[in-house]
């Protein structure tokens, strides 16, 4: 018996998913004020900034995962998004490498909802990170020597519309699923 295709956004049913993360996906108007935030940093010869169709801020990093969870896994991310927002005002490098876009303050919402997903995902038997969770846009990695932008650029306010599942498919990142909001 012929076994129809897997569709083209799943990997194949024998084999694990690459890097599973919930996320929450800028739309294309905010993609391109991170771009601009991206832009006026000085990049040392070695930085490695983040394509813009990859910019992201992520929620949980979840990892690999045998493929038949993949169905568990959407379904514990499948909570709408709360109404909040966030701003994106702290331009750091963190660690001497990693070049980013940072909330001096998190928002309750995100903060508790955040948590509410990694501790459904861990019921869940995955492996998720229990580091305190520090919101971010990862602008560039291998950013040692990185210039931050003089001068006090105005904070990116993001009200996110809904949360992704995503996953690391090569050289970039994917959705594999979309949430939406409250």
């Amino acid at each position: 018996m012929d076994r129809a295709p897997a569709p083209a956004d799943r990997p194949p049913a024998t084999a694990a998913t690459g890097r599973l993360f919930a996320a929450l996906w800028p739309d294309p108007a905010l993609r391109r004020a991170l771009q601009a935030w991206q832009a006026a940093w000085t990049w040392p010869p070695r930085a490695r900034p983040t394509p813009a169709r990859d910019l992201h801020l992520t929620l949980v990093f979840i990892g690999a995962a045998p493929v038949e969870r993949l169905p568990d896994i959407e379904a514990a991310l499948a909570t709408p998004t709360p109404a909040f927002e966030l701003a994106l005002d702290e331009p750091a490098l963190w660690h001497r490498r990693l070049a980013v876009l940072a909330c001096r303050e998190v928002p309750a919402l995100l903060a508790a909802w955040q948590q509410a997903l990694a501790d459904t995902l861990r019921a869940l038997g995955l492996a998720i990170e229990t580091r305190p969770y520090r919101p971010h846009v990862t602008l560039a990695r291998s950013a040692a020597g990185a210039l931050v932008p003089a001068g006090s650029p105005p904070p990116l306010r993001w009200s996110p519309r809904g949360h992704v599942l995503a996953v690391r498919d090569g050289a970039h990142y994917r959705v594999l699923r979309r949430y939406g909001a409250a």
